[in-house]
């Protein structure tokens, strides 16, 4: 398997290149050059595999230059601190099923993919004697998984913007009290889209990402979108009753790349009948399945802040497939999108957005009435993104045995909002207590593009 860029300018890279450049040279996302596919016949076998040997089926098909026990190797230390045997536990609530894919050290659905990147770019800097500066931007969970999946180890760096006063208590204190001195936590004025800009134009500064070797860990790294595709597998073998039903799959989504993988998931040949886009007032995708209008407004925060994001990063590898996989198209609307702040989907291109997704929003209100509604009937909590997802389930009907929400992250991330809407404090597991005495360490920064890059001069590997 090789990989080539959205924008026409890469391609043949291996696996491990592409997990390496991250963000292609060209500015564009990195795919793979073709999609493997799965018959009935192949799910029928991946069904009775527990999740290391899943993950190793479905992500040796886009590599080649692994062994094979360094790839399942790779894979059962990543997924050996999951709390859970079952990796991703999916349970019946409020009429539908639960995916809990937040059992990992951050709690967050993003440890999945982040775990694995982490002993990934280990692995593959081991082999070539190399070191590495990551670069990356979080709205809240991003920046704790990365960072948990790095901490320490001797060949990286991690710098990680996050806007000030954007993210939760919780989530802040996760990224700045590691004490691993590898870590680097950057508070950035400004928004995420802010922060993600940054990091867009450091990239984009070829000659500082050589110079200081610099790498990816947002989901634009391909690496990420492979990692989640496996889940969706786990997933729909838990939920259907025969192989070869369809499933829904609705999925709290701010920058794309967890629905993204769903739809990967769904080209290999899984049977997902709708996928659903849920988002909160960050409307942007929202609108772009039922309008066709791709337009960049003003973030508003709320109280699911990872989705608050205007700007979806993954939405360009999707792109790249609605415009039959034509790269100069892909460039064509990112340049609008740079210089107009919108794309316009229209014909016969809408009506393909809108039979590979389905969309919906949630308001504040909306997420907190969720929230009750869901313990009200089901005895079970669920944090604020996770009540995204469940509250556009009941409005698109979609309310069955066979719908499943995928709850990203654990309800004790969001402790105010639970305290809030049920009048009870959230369980606290264990690695969320204590956070507040650790002592925290972070830099306050400009959001500005300089002042950065020679913060990361200053301190890179």
């Amino acid at each position: 398997m090789r990989y080539k860029s959205t924008r026409g300018g890469v391609s043949g890279l291996s696996f491990e290149d592409a997990v390496m450049m991250g963000l292609a040279s060209d500015g564009g996302l990195l795919i793979p050059e073709k999609i493997p596919l799965f018959n009935e016949k192949d799910l029928k076998h991946l069904s009775e595999l527990p999740y290391t040997k899943l993950a190793y089926e479905i992500m040796s098909r886009y590599q080649e230059g692994i062994p094979s026990q360094d790839l399942m190797n790779i894979i059962q230390k990543t997924y050996a601190k999951f709390d859970t045997v079952n990796m991703i536990p999916v349970r019946k609530a409020a009429g539908m099923r639960i995916a809990e894919l937040y059992h990992g050290p951050t709690y967050s659905f993003k440890d999945v993919a982040l775990q694995f990147l982490g002993n990934m770019f280990e692995y593959i800097l081991t082999k070539r004697k190399q070191s590495l500066n990551i670069v990356g931007a979080t709205s809240g969970d991003t920046g704790s998984a990365a960072i948990y999946g790095v901490k320490s180890k001797q060949n990286i760096n991690i710098f990680m913007l996050y806007p000030s006063n954007r993210i939760s208590n919780i989530q802040e204190l996760q990224m700045t009290t590691t004490e691993a001195s590898n870590v680097f936590c950057l508070e950035v004025g400004g928004n995420f889209d802010n922060c993600q800009s940054i990091v867009k134009e450091i990239f984009n500064d070829l000659e500082f990402k050589d110079e200081y070797s610099l790498g990816a860990v947002n989901s634009i790294n391909f690496a990420r979108i492979l990692a989640q595709m496996v889940y969706y597998f786990w997933i729909y073998f838990r939920t259907v009753h025969r192989v070869g039903d369809e499933i829904n799959v609705v999925v709290p989504t701010g920058n794309f790349g967890n629905v993204f993988a769903g739809y990967m998931a769904k080209r290999m040949g899984l049977p997902i009948a709708k996928l659903m886009i849920a988002t909160n007032r960050n409307n942007i995708l929202t609108r772009a399945v039922k309008f066709g209008d791709y337009s960049i407004e003003r973030v508003h925060p709320t109280i699911s802040p990872a989705m608050d994001i205007q700007v979806a990063s993954n939405f360009e590898r999707y792109l790249y497939y609605l415009y039959n996989e034509d790269s100069s198209k892909v460039v064509e609307a990112m340049d609008r999108l740079q210089t107009e702040k919108e794309i316009e989907i229209r014909g016969h291109l809408l009506g393909q957005l809108q039979r590979d997704f389905i969309a919906g929003e949630t308001s504040d209100e909306d997420m907190k009435n969720t929230i009750r509604s869901v313990f009200s009937k089901s005895d079970y909590v669920i944090d604020p993104h996770t009540a995204c997802a469940v509250y556009a389930a009941e409005q698109m009907e979609l309310v069955s045995d066979n719908t499943v929400c995928l709850s990203t992250a654990h309800p004790a991330k969001f402790p105010e909002v639970i305290h809030e809407v049920l009048g009870v404090w959230p369980e606290m597991p264990s690695g969320l207590q204590n956070l507040e005495e650790r002592q925290k360490r972070s830099e306050r920064m400009n959001p500005d593009v300089e002042e950065i890059k020679n913060f990361i001069a200053k301190n890179a590997k």
